[in-house]
């Protein structure tokens, strides 16, 4: 690359976004690094949650990378370039990992659910964030792994979100020997949802949100809040908010208009965006 494209690419925005209608499609844009997360690569993404999470009128997100990569993980680059701090990069280490922490915590908690549309590779911390949305749609030819350990480090925060997604026999698996694992593997382990031709997760994806979309917000809001709520809890606690969540939903207007159009034998027309 050029220097006067590489200045280019650098002043592009790291996150882009585009609207359809009610489904947002947020796209890692950092294609010549595979879309690393770099520190400024994790408070544009961040930044982008933080305003969809105010908007009620959006009730689906996806999340894309621009160029052969979905995300090679934390931009090792940056890292290595603080070696040279008086800490020796510890208070840069742990600042970064703290950020990561807060951004895949934002994907888990973002109101909207939320689809990863995996071209290529999704490694280390970008298979973190790929197991941090609520379904994938991958590419036959993408591929998935905690590589960290190939380079000495052990992937350690990207299991924490890899570990709730997929059996712990087969986080391990992936953390231990840091192979990369292809599509049909990784929709085995339960890592991903869907697997469509190359070049069509995307597309793939956009058409499961917008199917996602076409129900109520609020039901999508409140629902996907209770499932995160109860994950892991005891059977009857996880009833008992389970039950609550449902309360609160039932007492909502689109519940109202949603029972009112079943039983009416109509199509209902969503008040809560």
């Amino acid at each position: 690359m050029s220097a006067s494209l590489a200045t280019a690419a650098t002043n592009a925005p790291a996150v882009l976004r585009r609207d359809e209608d009610a489904v947002v499609l947020l796209t890692l844009n950092r294609p010549a690094s595979r879309n690393a997360l770099s520190r400024a690569m994790l408070a544009a993404l961040r930044e982008a949650l933080e305003t969809i999470a105010a908007d009620e009128g959006v009730r689906c997100v996806v999340i894309a990378g621009e160029g052969p990569a979905f995300s090679a993980g934390h931009d090792l680059r940056e890292m290595t370039a603080h070696r040279a701090d008086p800490d020796g990069g510890r208070a840069f280490f742990a600042e970064t990992f703290g950020e990561c922490a807060t951004l895949m915590q934002a994907v888990v908690n973002l109101p909207q659910p939320v689809i990863a549309a995996v071209e290529g590779i999704a490694t280390a911390a970008g298979c973190q964030l790929a197991a941090s949305c609520d379904l994938v749609v991958a590419s036959e030819s993408a591929r998935f792994g905690t590589s960290g350990i190939n380079a000495g480090l052990f992937c350690t925060t990207p299991g924490v979100a890899v570990t709730r997604a997929v059996p712990r026999k087969a986080a391990m698996e992936l953390l231990l020997t840091g192979d990369l694992v292809p599509a049909p593997e990784a929709q085995r382990m339960g890592l991903v949802n869907r697997i469509v031709p190359p070049g069509t997760a995307v597309p793939a994806a956009l058409e499961l949100a917008a199917r996602v979309a076409r129900h109520s917000g609020i039901a999508l809001r409140l629902g996907k809040r209770g499932v995160n709520a109860q994950i892991g809890l005891p059977l009857d606690r996880a009833y008992d908010i389970a039950s609550d969540v449902m309360v609160e939903n039932l007492m909502t207007e689109d519940a109202v208009e949603g029972i009112d159009a079943f039983l009416g034998k109509r199509h209902p027309a969503w008040r809560h965006r």
